[in-house]
């Protein structure tokens, strides 16, 4: 209970005091090129249902059907603004609003595509007993991924066969030791990486 107000209250107070910042982005967004500004994609969530996640847009329109992963910053599908927006996970900041409506939670493990859980095995299963978040260990752990995607061989297999595993990893990791204390942590660490950029 502590943890789900914790959710709601940070993330309202959050959204209020950003909202002059979220006008500014969504108007560049707008400017920068054609399309809607909230990008919304389904994700796997808490009991294993599917919810829509919200974001920033920061790739051009149709950009999905040229592949699930991000190779690299410099990947043509991504915008102008959104390069910067990635850069400093400004476009994670709509997901405020999936915590307020609970489907997610500050810290947890994100939530993946279906495509992606369908290669789980049936003890990772285990965490989606939990909201997942926009931050966690997993997440500090990998911040840097898609600077691995980039310089793997066969992006989607490095994905599928080495970073999921690790990820999972984490995560169960998470699970065993989540506590009020250990998410403010998180959230902190989260945020000095974000600042030290």
């Amino acid at each position: 209970m502590l943890k789900r107000l914790f959710d709601v209250v940070f993330s309202i107070m959050a959204l209020i005091l950003l909202f002059p910042i979220l006008l500014l982005v969504s108007l560049a967004i707008k400017i920068d090129s054609k399309g809607s500004i909230i990008f919304t994609q389904s994700r796997v969530g808490l009991n294993n249902k599917s919810f829509n996640i919200y974001k920033f847009r920061t790739m051009r329109i149709q950009s999905h059907k040229k592949g699930l992963l991000t190779l690299g910053d410099k990947d043509p599908r991504i915008t102008k603004i959104g390069y910067y927006l990635r850069l400093y996970k400004i476009d994670e900041i709509p997901q405020l609003i999936n915590i307020i409506k609970g489907n997610m939670s500050l810290v947890g493990p994100r939530p993946e595509l279906r495509y992606y859980v369908n290669f789980y095995s049936k003890s990772d299963m285990q965490i989606l007993k939990v909201r997942p978040g926009i931050t966690g260990l997993a997440s500090l752990k990998y911040r840097n991924e898609v600077n691995f995607l980039k310089a793997a061989k066969c992006p989607e297999e490095y994905f599928i066969n080495s970073i999921i595993p690790n990820k999972i990893k984490y995560n169960k990791l998470y699970i065993k030791k989540q506590n009020f204390f250990l998410d403010i942590k998180l959230i902190t660490l989260s945020l000095i990486t974000l600042f030290s950029k």
